[in-house]
């Protein structure tokens, strides 16, 4: 996905607001610059993710370690893990389990600590029963079971703490109707933000599910070029693949492969392209490099 205006607007805005507790106004005025720097010599191709990811390096250099997100995610595993059999059995229930597991799945996007300024857990149990946000493109799909079934290798790109569980849940049901599937969940290879790493698929049972591996670096979404051997080994033999969150599409939009992407637009450049409200659950389809390039 290309940078874009909005995008620029809200890094600037994030990064000062990181900043705004910081007394030494000569020091906050260097790391702007620097911040102004990277976006301004930033290519075409540049996702946000990717820039967020140089401006830690900067942020490091300036302030020292960025905010630990330890805590945070160890209470939204638990808090996930705590509704995960009620929402099994409601999976269970419906009229197609794996349809309504993705669902749920994408729900779980909304546990995004980099991408909105609040999570509030009355807004996250809200969206279960919000239908109008949570409706799944139908002829998406038809072409993701298609693909399914005649596919070998899967593959599942994850995105955040707390959303991992209920990713969990849906592999159990991708199992179950596809069982020839050789299945793969990629998490992420370092701590970025509340992003899961094999830390939180372990301590959240996915590893007991499906084979994990990390990718190898620490930038939200998947950058190819940075993937370790296995992880862009296995990313170029998947037949299937599934994208949470939108540091994901932002960073793989356009590659051409194979994917399906799941996430909740929670900011208003995503609103504003899907021209749908805060919130609203996306599945789409890279389509083999025919999705517009944004």
């Amino acid at each position: 996905m290309r940078l874009n205006s909005m995008c620029i607007r809200c890094l600037v805005d994030k990064q000062q607001g990181r900043i705004a507790g910081f007394a030494d106004e000569e020091k906050n005025t260097a790391y702007m610059k620097e911040i102004a720097k990277i976006i301004g010599e930033s290519g075409d191709e540049a996702s946000s993710a990717y820039l967020v990811y140089l401006f830690n390096q900067v942020y490091r250099r300036y302030f020292g370690e960025t905010k630990d997100y330890t805590g945070i995610k160890k209470e939204y595993n638990a808090y996930v893990l705590e509704m995960e059999d009620d929402l099994y059995e409601k999976i269970l229930g419906a009229e197609d389990p794996l349809a309504q597991s993705i669902v749920y799945a994408r729900i779980g996007n909304y546990i995004d600590f980099g991408a909105m300024q609040n999570v509030e857990k009355d807004v996250f149990l809200k969206l279960f029963e919000d239908k109008g946000k949570n409706r799944l493109d139908r002829a998406v799909y038809e072409d993701f079971l298609r693909d399914c079934s005649e596919g070998e290798k899967f593959l599942l790109l994850t995105d955040n703490c707390g959303e991992i569980v209920l990713d969990k849940l849906f592999l159990r049901e991708l199992k179950k109707r596809f069982p020839h599937l050789d299945i793969c969940v990629m998490v992420k290879g370092e701590e970025v933000l509340n992003d899961a790493t094999m830390e939180d698929a372990e301590e959240t049972g996915v590893c007991g599910v499906a084979r994990v591996i990390p990718n190898g670096n620490g930038v939200a979404g998947t950058v190819e070029e940075m993937l370790s051997r296995e992880g862009l080994k296995t990313l170029e033999q998947a037949d299937v693949i599934l994208a949470k969150g939108q540091a994901n599409f932002e960073t793989l939009s356009g590659c051409g492969r194979n994917i399906y992407y799941s996430f909740l637009c929670k900011c208003d450049w995503f609103s504003g392209r899907f021209g749908v409200e805060r919130n609203t659950g996306m599945f789409i389809r890279e389509k083999e490099g025919r999705m517009e390039k944004c």
